[in-house]
């Protein structure tokens, strides 16, 4: 699969998210969907979203603390197609 599917549950958006981004935060940017961050780099969790749907990969384990169901958008990457409480 070259890409998988993001869709957003508020608005119904879906999003192509190409294999080849470092991660998903920047695929969010990329179509202008607004996710507060600090450090693109696990540490401080202020991306942390809601993962109703799939299963994302981490480049390296957050630092950060997340809980079940939650993911950090700047340093993974869907492994599937997903769906994010946003």
């Amino acid at each position: 699969m070259a890409s998988s599917i993001v869709t957003l549950r508020a608005s119904g958006m879906q999003l192509s998210c190409p294999k080849s981004e470092k991660c998903l935060l920047d695929v969010l940017e990329l179509h202008d969907v607004e996710v507060e961050y600090q450090c693109r780099s696990g540490y401080c969790g202020a991306c942390r979203l809601k993962l109703v749907k799939g299963d994302v990969v981490y480049r390296q384990p957050p630092l950060a603390f997340i809980n079940d169901g939650e993911i950090l958008p700047c340093c993974c990457m869907p492994l599937t197609d997903i769906e994010l409480e946003i």
